[in-house]
């Protein structure tokens, strides 16, 4: 049983850095999509307020 959680012990943490900078490094793309989540937001967001300033009473 000691082995078991000896195994445990040194094992988990070197799967979870594995699988942290498997993750960093297969997610490159994230600039570029991030750049275009942001255009995309503020395009959006340009036409509610413009949708919301032609409802608002004068």
């Amino acid at each position: 049983m000691a082995t078991l959680w000896g195994f445990v012990i040194i094992a988990g943490p070197l799967l979870l850095l594995l699988a942290l900078v498997a993750g960093r490094f297969l997610n490159k793309n994230s600039r570029v999509s991030r750049a275009e989540t942001e255009a995309a937001t503020k395009r959006v967001r340009d036409e509610q307020a413009a949708e919301d300033a032609a409802r608002e009473p004068r």
